[in-house]
């Protein structure tokens, strides 16, 4: 049931979540529930503020837009905007699209600081030796004493070297667009360099473990090419918590089919990776089906985010995270 009011006169907004669980509301708003999976639950004409549906596919996100002409912001509940990207020339002029940076930070660099303990110690492999009965031991590579590679420190970026301080790395270096030096957080006032992209050819032939958080752009889409792959040391690991197209996945399944390299992936191209696909059966490959963001920690901070943004915007104040402002 949506908490829309057709006779207040407010301005409306839809939102992915159910209005009546969110503490807090503005009260200067009328409220509508859509997560996509339904018919528009009231006329899209009266929509100034459309949340976007979590994890709807584009055609599904994007249809409501060509029926809302007093559409004035668009936020999403996840930190890459690329599926909506293209839906911006839609939108009336001033439109502002605004992304959920910060919201799966924690659960995303946990799920990076999983796949790569899982992938070093071969957790798959045990539970495979598990079902079977069979006790097997040997060594295995540790985090500990190894050099990591984040491509992409933003906010992810840096929640996952956040959570790799404990493990004794021997060193972690850090990419990004542009050459910078940051703190790691409010919690560790070290400083340190955030390397450009250019320096990628020197930073990974060091690197154990190449954790991808980078957002999908022109710029990142098939910047994990043969190239990229081919300067890897042998025996490293692949760690994706970004997004499927920011590799190539035929130059990545070469590497892993030649036993070369290792991959852990909550993301893959394409995705959903359908049955059959040789990305399933590779050697040395983890796959977890894009679960960085849900989890536990989602429902709370996405109701924070949507209380926080709501509350701006009948304020006239800034918003947060915007991407871009329509034409």
């Amino acid at each position: 049931m949506s908490a829309d009011h057709s006779g207040s006169g407010r301005p409306l907004a839809w939102l992915p979540l159910h209005p009546e669980e969110i503490d807090g509301l503005p009260a200067e708003l009328d409220y509508a529930y859509w997560a996509g999976v339904s018919d528009f639950p009231t006329d899209p004409a009266r929509c100034v503020f459309y949340g976007v549906p979590y994890l709807a596919p584009p055609e599904v996100s994007a249809r409501p837009l060509a029926h809302m002409p007093r559409l004035r912001v668009v936020q999403t509940l996840t930190a890459g905007v690329d599926d909506i990207l293209p839906a911006v020339p839609r939108m009336p002029s001033g439109t502002l699209l605004c992304n959920a940076r910060g919201l799966h930070d924690a659960s995303t660099a946990e799920l990076a600081l999983a796949l790569t303990l899982a992938a070093l110690r071969d957790i798959p492999g045990f539970v495979r030796a598990q079902d079977a009965g069979q006790w097997r031991q040997g060594f295995r590579p540790a985090l500990a004493d190894s050099s990591v590679l984040i491509v992409g420190y933003g906010s992810i970026g840096s929640a996952i070297e956040d959570r790799l301080a404990p493990f004794e790395c021997a060193r972690v270096a850090r990419v990004a667009r542009s050459a910078r030096n940051t703190a790691r957080s409010a919690r560790n006032t070290a400083r340190g360099p955030v390397h450009p992209v250019a320096s990628l050819p020197e930073l990974l032939p060091d690197a154990d473990v190449v954790i991808l958080a980078t957002p999908l752009t022109e710029e990142t889409r098939g910047l994990v090419n043969a190239g990229f792959l081919g300067r890897m040391k042998d025996g490293a690991l692949l760690v994706n918590v970004a997004r499927g197209a920011v590799v190539d996945t035929k130059a990545l399944l070469a590497e892993l089919e030649s036993g070369r390299l290792r991959a852990a992936l909550d993301v893959t191209d394409p995705e959903p990776l359908p049955p059959g696909h040789p990305l399933w059966a590779a050697p040395g490959t983890l796959i977890t089906p894009h679960v960085g963001g849900p989890s536990s920690a989602f429902l709370p901070r996405a109701k924070a985010l949507l209380r926080d943004q709501l509350a701006r915007f009948v304020l006239d104040e800034p918003l947060r995270n915007v991407v871009v402002s329509a034409a």
